[in-house]
């Protein structure tokens, strides 16, 4: 582990950072704020990790020193694990399962696939489970040639790649659009996903806060390179499987638990295509298994457990709603 302390162009910040295992965490201080900024560079792994069809597994090394044994984050041959057709491990509500799902959906691939749950194969923390992926996350599709693919983006690749005959391309028709695409999945697996969890799951008042004007602020770009009528153009893609669950997420929790009026308001192309997308079969679909998820959450009390409507509550000097 690395501790490092730098200035900043202003003469009264600081910028204090530990470099780990998994990635980078940076603490940003200036004189006068609540509370220090926290910002997040995680190393996602289909980012670090060479994906080479064939190969029995390709392993990333990260921070290492002669006392402490290497990890690995690989992709493995599933040798223990034999499927008879393509396997996603995946539950309803998570999003990131869920945009694999919408692309299934939409290439109308439901026959060829099958979708378990991760308790199939012990769930989370078990041997079994990590012997298929050592991320220990989901969703994973396991093929019957023994490969084990984690990471959803990743995922979604393989399957237009591989069933590129079956169904809509779900790729945009020019190298433009097609740019566009690509970058509306890069900002949501970059700056939402490390963020996401501010909205229901346990952060001190201050963190919460400060993440919550980001994930705003991450909208506002998305509105900004919504092509319309759909992200990239004038057809669904990649791009909306990405976006579609998660804005499930957001339009499900910041008004309920967080006091937002409209998660779209002065965002006009966003909500434009937020209409159309529900309008879509596949769309409706994920809509609906996603809201069941958060639905179950809501019913077990979720945020009054883990104290996120209190801490609201009792720190009005923050800004809980946007726009």
């Amino acid at each position: 582990m690395l501790l490092f302390i730098s200035p900043v162009k202003t003469t009264d910040s600081l910028q204090i950072g530990v470099c780990g295992y998994w990635g980078v965490r940076v603490w940003r201080c200036r004189r006068g704020d609540n509370a220090p900024r926290k910002f997040y560079v995680l190393l996602a792994a289909s980012s670090i990790m060479s994906v080479v069809q064939g190969l029995n597994h390709a392993a990333v090394q990260p921070f290492h020193n002669g006392n402490r044994p290497r990890r690995c984050a690989r992709m493995v041959r599933a040798s223990a694990v034999q499927v008879s057709r393509p396997t996603l491990i995946d539950v309803p509500v998570s999003n990131h399962g869920a945009r694999v799902r919408h692309v299934i959906y939409h290439k109308a691939l439901e026959g060829d696939f099958e979708i378990v749950s991760p308790m199939t194969y012990g769930g989370f923390g078990s041997e079994q489970y990590k012997s298929i992926n050592p991320l220990n996350k989901m969703p994973v599709l396991l093929m019957p040639d023994g490969l084990a693919l984690p990471e959803s983006e990743v995922i979604v690749q393989y399957i237009l790649d591989k069933w590129s005959a079956s169904g809509p391309s779900m790729q945009a028709p020019t190298a433009n659009l097609r740019a566009i695409q690509s970058l509306a999945a890069r900002i949501h697996d970059q700056y939402i996903t490390p963020i996401q969890a501010c909205m229901y799951r346990k952060y001190d008042a201050a963190e919460r806060a400060c993440l919550l004007e980001q994930l705003n602020q991450q909208i506002d770009n998305f509105e900004a390179i919504c092509v319309g009528p759909y992200i990239a153009g004038p057809e669904v893609t990649s791009a909306d499987s990405a976006l579609l669950p998660t804005f499930v997420f957001m339009t499900y929790i910041l008004p309920k638990y967080f006091g937002w009026r409209d998660v779209f308001a002065g965002r006009q192309k966003l909500a434009a295509w937020w209409d159309r997308m529900q309008q879509d079969p596949a769309a409706q679909k994920v809509i609906e298994e996603v809201s069941g998820g958060l639905q179950s959450w809501s019913n077990k009390k979720r945020w009054e457990d883990l104290g996120i409507v209190q801490q609201l509550q009792d720190n009005p000097q923050y800004k809980w709603a946007y726009p």
